[in-house]
């Protein structure tokens, strides 16, 4: 079994808040965050968000799990960009995930769409991010570039 944790610490309202995000890794140390981040900040630039941190969680193990699928198929890749956009609306019951889009470019020599494809769909089955977020459709645009 691997474990790995993450902490939030809030401070204040929802809407005037704020918080801090850390990882056992320390990738984020108190990464700040906040409703005005989450909600009106569109380009980002105020802090981060849940959402794009499942969008990075969610590109990241992807990405790896077709790195397997295609090294094992004998074509491991020199490439792989994912982008994630995690696309969310207000509900009757709340802010609610709708869908996700997995857009990837794959630099992969010896290998055809068609296959390429075949892979890609299921690493984005197969990949444990994916699993845990089946609740939400997921749609993915691969292609070789």
């Amino acid at each position: 079994m691997i474990k790995r944790t993450s902490t939030a610490v809030w401070r204040g309202t929802g809407a005037e808040g704020q918080g801090v995000l850390s990882t056992q890794s320390g990738a984020f140390k108190e990464q700040p965050y906040s409703a005005k981040a989450r909600f009106q900040s569109e380009d980002g630039k105020a802090g981060t968000n849940p959402e794009e941190l499942i969008g990075a969680a969610h590109a990241g193990c992807f990405a790896m799990a077709l790195s397997f699928q295609l090294s094992n198929a004998g074509h491991p890749p020199q490439e792989l960009s994912v982008t994630a956009t995690v696309e969310m609306e207000k509900r009757e019951i709340g802010w609610t995930i709708e869908n996700i889009r997995l857009s990837l470019t794959g630099k992969v020599d010896g290998i055809d769409a068609a296959q390429f494809k075949e892979l890609a769909e299921k690493a984005k089955s197969g990949c444990p991010i994916s699993r845990a977020l089946s609740t939400v459709p997921v749609s993915l645009e691969a292609k070789l570039g």
